[in-house]
């Protein structure tokens, strides 16, 4: 029993916080996400310290800036080889919201100073309590709010560079099974949750090259989230209570680097054309460390190998303006996944995103303007197995994510 139950607390901390690539979100401006997430070369607004903090002194005036998503992932899982047994996540709607203000610290003022709240990692999977891969989840949550004061310098008429530091909260949350049931045929259960904070930077260069062309560069530091004083609660039979105690965790997931370059060019009146390229340094999320603080034979401390790749992103989008009122927005972005074959797990069965995406804005005053947009994401069917678990299957993935937003110049 006592090498029984090691093996099923090895696996069950295993894949706790595996979260990756599907969690990251690209949604930090309605007008940069429906240019398909395009947004480091051009300085549309003040979400532009996200995008790209160098970009700030291209707001003239004290300009405040919200917007709010409503993301609806879903995800169907087949059982291998058979396809006779299928499960899908619970609806859930997530809302990402982001909040900015900037502003020149004088009229004509070389230098901007601004403030962003956004929410660049979260939503979560939810499956059904008894579901066949309830073993490895059934459920993991996450939310992350970065807070990022910034500030900007135009150097010349047309080079301007801008830093950022970031503070980072989160929490997290991770339910699964444990395959030890009651007398009544109930299964055991473990759930882990704790709060999470870390600290990076954003930089920004922006060049405008001609009125017509403009070049980004933009590096997003990593953020090193540390949980240091994580609840681990078990249910378990009460023969085995001694052997899965309450207990305080500490554990570490490194968030990663993102350095992009991007293009903006208008090559007739009205129209403006952006490409973007990420790279994004998910091989700093090579493993997951749990330490808590109370040991058994049976619940000991784990170390498990996650391998993600760097990867990546391209992005395509145009604007075109239509009136002094009315401007619509078309993109489209290719976002390889950074989970290695025999790492995918029903915790974020995560596959290449297609994106596509589609957004209009109505400046109903002068000072006032009114963005929507709507994203559609597809990931190609994914056959894989789960090697530390043996849990093999076909993942099919879609996201669903309209979102607004409202921006005033005083």
């Amino acid at each position: 029993m006592k090498k029984r139950s090691l093996l099923l607390g090895t696996l069950l901390m295993s894949s706790a916080m595996a979260f990756g690539a599907g969690f990251q979100l690209n949604l930090q401006g309605v007008r940069q996400l429906a240019m398909g997430g395009t947004g480091t070369a051009v300085p549309w607004d003040a979400s532009t310290i996200f995008y790209n903090p160098g970009g700030l002194t291209s707001i003239r005036s004290f300009q405040v800036y919200g917007s709010a998503f409503a993301l609806m992932p879903r995800i169907r899982y087949v059982e291998t080889p058979s396809g006779s047994y299928t499960a899908d996540t619970k609806p859930r709607v997530y809302t990402p919201f982001n909040l900015y203000i900037a502003s020149p610290v004088a009229y004509k003022s070389k230098l901007s100073l601004g403030l962003g709240v956004y929410t660049p990692f979260g939503s979560g999977v939810t499956w059904d309590d008894d579901w066949r891969g309830r073993y490895i989840s059934q459920e993991i949550q996450l939310q992350t709010i970065f807070i990022q004061p910034t500030a900007a310098y135009k150097f010349t008429d047309n080079i301007s560079f801008g830093a950022g530091f970031v503070y980072a909260t989160g929490n997290v949350l991770v339910r699964r099974a444990i395959p030890l049931q009651d007398p009544g045929a109930n299964d055991g259960s473990a759930r882990l949750e704790g709060a999470a904070n870390g600290v990076g930077f954003n930089l920004g260069l922006h060049v405008k090259v001609t009125k017509q062309f403009y070049v980004g560069l933009n590096y997003r530091s990593q953020v090193n989230m540390k949980v240091k004083n994580g609840d681990a609660t078990f249910t378990v039979p009460s023969a085995l209570s001694s052997e899965f105690p309450y207990t305080k965790f500490r554990s570490e997931l490194t968030l990663p680097q993102v350095a992009t370059f991007g293009l903006g060019w208008s090559p007739v009146k009205n129209f403006v054309l952006q490409f973007d390229a990420n790279f994004v340094g998910w091989s700093s999320y090579d493993s997951v460390i749990f330490d808590y603080e109370t040991n058994t034979p049976t619940l000991e401390d784990t170390r498990s190998a996650r391998k993600y790749r760097n990867t990546v992103t391209l992005r395509l989008g145009g604007m075109y303006k239509f009136s002094d009122k009315i401007s619509g927005m078309l993109g489209v972005a290719y976002d390889p996944t950074p989970v290695r074959d025999g790492f995918v797990s029903p915790e974020l069965p995560d596959n290449d995103h297609i994106m596509t995406s589609a957004g209009i804005t109505y400046r109903p005053a002068k000072r006032l303007t009114i963005m929507g947009v709507f994203e559609y994401v597809i990931t190609p069917n994914r056959t894989s197995t789960l090697s530390e678990a043996g849990f093999k299957g076909i993942y099919q993935n879609k996201i669903i994510n309209p979102g607004l937003g409202i921006s005033y110049d005083f």
